[in-house]
């Protein structure tokens, strides 16, 4: 069976709702109408849950799990599942920017600061050296993320980067550890004293002054068996920006992408679709051959009484 996920399907901002009953989305209707929705499996999410929904139906669809087995509370272990050595505690490091407010931090990340390979490079090489001290090896993956790797990780609680970018975040949020803690307060200090501040300064762009540690802890195995979802990830940008207008011609352009997979559900192939909101996800699937076709029948105009907007406003 195919799986497609599509993340930030909705949002619960006025502004995104308010566009959702002239969303015109005619694949999506009609796939909707032919696959069964499936029980909502994940609780309602809040902004203190470590991920966003579709997170958590990613981690499900690849067997993404942490070792101590306290993903609600500490979040998923994303780094480590991406390593070569997952059984050990990894996390990612996202250089990014904090805008101070007078009673709130704004985290913008590294995707949205124009941050070149060379001032990346120097910077995570300048804070390896201190996390060095605390028995972590960091290493630099690209431009917008880099790697780090250490038994300081195990344990240890955080939010993604899609659950806090752009947004206001908690100052305990930083702090995941006395470790750690110092490990912010000194990589501010280091960096602002870098010479890519300057240059970045110089050409007009915001500084990077912090990083974001996500995607930390160990993961359990096994890992060989990963199914391959597809994750239809182009309302992600509009989302995280709060581009409402430009979320919705997002959905319109995603939206023609599904002629394809409803031509093969149409043509009796199997398919699993989740729509992931803010607090929950859910998820239609192929109805089961074997079912009664009266059954189906009567599931079928029940499937077609919600509208659309009904449907995403849910998630």
């Amino acid at each position: 069976m195919a799986l497609m996920i599509v993340p930030f399907a909705s949002s619960q901002d006025p502004d995104a709702l308010s566009r959702l009953p002239d969303l015109h989305l005619p694949h999506l209707q009609a796939l909707l109408g032919r696959l069964q929705p499936q029980p909502l499996s994940d609780p309602a999410l809040d902004e203190d849950s470590p991920h966003l929904p579709h997170e958590w139906a990613l981690a499900q669809a690849m067997g993404v799990q942490r070792t101590d087995a306290h993903a609600a509370e500490c979040g998923l272990p994303w780094a480590a599942a991406h390593s070569n050595a997952p059984s050990e505690p990894h996390a990612w490091f996202t250089p990014c920017h904090y805008q101070i407010g007078m009673d709130h931090v704004r985290l913008i990340p590294a995707t949205d600061l124009a941050l070149n390979a060379e001032h990346s490079q120097a910077l995570c090489l300048a804070l390896a050296a201190l996390c060095h001290e605390d028995g972590i090896d960091l290493r630099w993956l690209s431009a917008n993320r880099w790697l780090a790797r250490g038994e300081a990780l195990r344990g240890v609680a955080s939010l993604s980067l899609d659950r806090v970018s752009g947004r206001s975040i908690q100052t305990h949020h930083l702090h995941q550890s006395p470790g750690l803690k110092r490990l912010h307060n000194e990589a501010q200090m280091l960096f602002y004293t870098h010479a890519a501040h300057d240059e970045r300064v110089a050409q007009g762009l915001l500084p990077i002054n912090g990083f974001w540690l996500s995607a930390a802890g160990a993961c359990a195995p096994p890992l060989a068996a990963w199914p391959k979802p597809v994750v239809l990830d182009g309302l992600r940008t509009f989302a995280l920006r709060g581009d409402w207008a430009g979320w919705a011609q997002a959905w319109r352009d995603l939206d023609a992408t599904l002629a394809e997979p409803l031509a093969r559900v149409q043509a009796g192939q199997a398919l699993s679709l989740t729509l992931c909101g803010e607090r929950h996800s859910q998820t239609w699937q192929t109805p089961n051959p074997s079912a009664s076709p009266w059954r189906e029948r009567w599931q079928g105009l029940w499937r077609r009484a919600p509208t659309l907007s009904a449907v995403l406003k849910a998630l």
